[in-house]
């Protein structure tokens, strides 16, 4: 049978396959927090991000998971639990030769002093022929999609959250019924949709800059960007399913963004045994600013560390029409925990020196970053924290999100392009 690890790394790569992420190395907080939710909806049982990022060796751990923890798994894997995952990776014993014994079908076939070229010649003649066929055979079930055959737009509906979005379609040459609209990134959120149809809705629970795609068979035939706005800040508490959305009066003042520790206790939302994610989001309210000449700055605070919360983790997002701008903080002790983005690749606190991002949230922290036209800076308490090349394609920052683990607190927003004022908000000067 195969070792209790080996097993473990086989579900752990079944799973990968599954989500088609990328590289885990390249995973962030807010994956495992998705990855947490896409589990639950899937098996009805909740495994915590922690645990989750236990398992994948974001935090050294050398125990084997809990008997609920790999039934779980494997259940999100595919199997009904893990007994049954452990059996399908067992080879059986009939299929393998023993040991010290000649393979018995080795011994039926009678050895000859020489090669029959004749003879391998005409197999190998058949054995083309049929590859050939099976060729043609693939390629008339499978042929190429002209995509200049298809059309594909989207609208969403309103400028507040939820938000269902109106799809319209054209795929009626598809050579396959199977045609489906896949929201984002995230292949599981492929839908199918009527080859003969022409309008299908979603619904986006959060805002973001997405890429909206039509699938014919598994070709992707059209694809477009789709921004989810805010109508001005909306504040969110992560649940297991359907975000609790705040009302401005709860979480906005004259002054600064802060959800207190009663109003979170208020929507009956546990604050352990895993303290819950608070996020503030205003997207798609300025004109997008080149991430090639940018100035970003404002205050945070997290004001919950207890139990599990210990450390305090945070982050800021500069969202983009690409990959984003992730400034992470956590307390000094925890930085090897941290993930961060910088526009053209993601970045782990497992092999790179982000301690400059450790903090100590007892007081504002303060937080900028800007770039020069060929690098990106992170400045944290006034010192550079991190510093990396800006990537070759154009990207814009059309969104500003920031995340809590707990609650926490913002104020003096400011970004800049070309030294003039974009956006700003809670900054009194």
């Amino acid at each position: 049978m195969v070792s209790d690890s080996t097993d473990l790394l086989r579900c752990k790569q079944l799973i990968e396959q599954k989500l088609d992420w990328g590289a885990v190395e390249t995973w962030t907080s807010a994956d495992f927090e998705n990855l947490q939710q896409r589990i639950l909806d899937e098996t009805g049982v909740s495994l915590s991000a922690s645990t989750l990022r236990r398992i994948w060796g974001r935090v050294d751990y050398q125990h084997l998971p809990s008997g609920t923890t790999l039934n779980t798994l494997a259940q999100f894997a595919g199997f009904a639990d893990w007994r049954q995952f452990v059996r399908s990776q067992e080879v059986p014993a009939e299929s393998v030769p023993q040991p010290d014994q000649p393979d018995s079908s080795l011994l039926a076939i009678p050895m000859k002093p020489s090669i029959n070229w004749r003879r391998v010649g005409w197999m190998s003649g058949i054995t083309l022929g049929i590859v050939l066929l099976v060729i043609v055979a693939f390629e008339q079930k499978h042929p190429q999609v002209d995509s200049t055959q298809y059309s594909f737009s989207s609208k969403p509906l309103t400028r507040t959250l939820p938000n269902s979005v109106i799809f319209t379609y054209n795929a009626s040459n598809s050579p396959t019924d199977s045609v489906y609209i896949q929201q984002s990134w995230d292949q599981t959120r492929r839908e199918v949709v009527a080859k003969d149809g022409q309008t299908h809705t979603s619904i986006y629970y959060e805002p973001g800059f997405y890429r909206a795609k039509l699938v014919v068979g598994h070709e992707i035939v059209k694809e477009h960007s789709l921004l989810i706005p805010t109508n001005g800040w909306l504040g969110t508490i992560t649940t297991k399913s359907i975000p609790v959305y705040l009302k401005p009066t709860e979480f906005l003042t004259s002054g600064m963004m802060r959800l207190p520790i009663a109003t979170i206790q208020q929507k009956n939302v546990a604050l352990q045994p895993e303290a819950p994610l608070i996020k503030y989001f205003n997207v798609g309210n300025f004109e997008p600013v080149p991430i090639t000449d940018f100035a970003f700055d404002c205050r945070v605070k997290n004001e919950y560390s207890e139990g599990s919360a210990t450390c305090q983790v945070s982050w800021i997002v500069l969202m983009t029409n690409d990959m984003p701008i992730s400034i992470p903080l956590c307390t000094k002790g925890c930085v090897s925990d941290l993930m961060l983005m910088d526009g053209a690749r993601s970045v782990s606190g497992k092999n790179t020196n982000l301690s400059g991002l450790g903090v100590d949230f007892s007081d504002w922290v303060p937080v900028a970053c800007h770039s020069d036209g060929q690098k990106v800076y992170y400045t944290v308490n006034g010192k550079v924290a991190y510093s990396a090349a800006l990537p070759t394609s154009k990207v814009e920052i059309v969104g500003i999100v920031y995340g809590f683990r707990g609650t926490g607190a913002v104020k003096d927003i400011t970004l800049q392009t070309g030294g003039k004022t974009v956006f700003q908000a809670f900054n009194p000067r």
